[in-house]
C-alpha cells in the first residue's frame, strides 16, 4: 500500500528534523498540564489539513459544474419555447463557462500554494 505524499512528508520530517517538526506541534513555554492536549489537537490538525484542502477543492469544482449543467438543461428546455430567451441564457452560459475557467485557475493556484505551505511546515 502506497503512503500518501503528505503522510510521507510528515514521517520524513519527524525522522530527520525531529526538533523542528515537534516545534510546530508544541510551542515553547507551554504549561505542562496542557502538553498532552496540545499534542493531540495539533496532530489531528496536521493530519486533517490535506483532507480539508481536498474537500474544499472538490466542493468548488462540483458547484461550478452543477451550475453549468443546470443552466445547460434550462437552455435545452427553453429552446422549444422562445428563441430570444434561449439566446440570452446561452450567452449567460458562455459567460459562466469563462468564469468557471477563471475559478479553476484560481483554485489551482490556491491548491498549489497550500500544498506547498503544508509540505514546507512538515519538512
Amino acid at each position: 500500500m502506497a503512503i500518501p505524499l503528505w503522510t510521507g512528508t510528515i514521517i520524513t520530517g519527524l525522522r530527520f528534523k525531529t526538533k523542528n517538526s515537534l516545534a510546530h506541534i508544541l510551542p515553547q513555554g507551554t504549561p505542562t498540564p496542557l502538553i498532552p492536549i496540545l499534542v493531540i489537537i495539533e496532530t489531528i490538525s496536521l493530519l486533517i489539513q490535506p483532507i480539508a484542502l481536498a474537500v474544499r477543492l472538490t466542493a468548488n469544482i462540483t458547484a461550478g459544474h452543477l451550475l453549468i449543467h443546470l443552466i445547460g438543461n434550462t437552455v435545452l428546455t427553453l429552446s422549444t419555447v422562445s428563441l430570444s430567451t434561449t439566446l440570452l441564457i446561452s450567452m449567460l452560459l458562455a459567460l459562466l463557462t469563462i468564469l468557471e475557467v477563471a475559478v479553476a485557475l484560481i483554485q489551482a493556484y490556491v491548491f498549489t500554494l497550500l500544498v506547498s505551505l503544508y509540505l514546507h511546515n512538515n519538512t
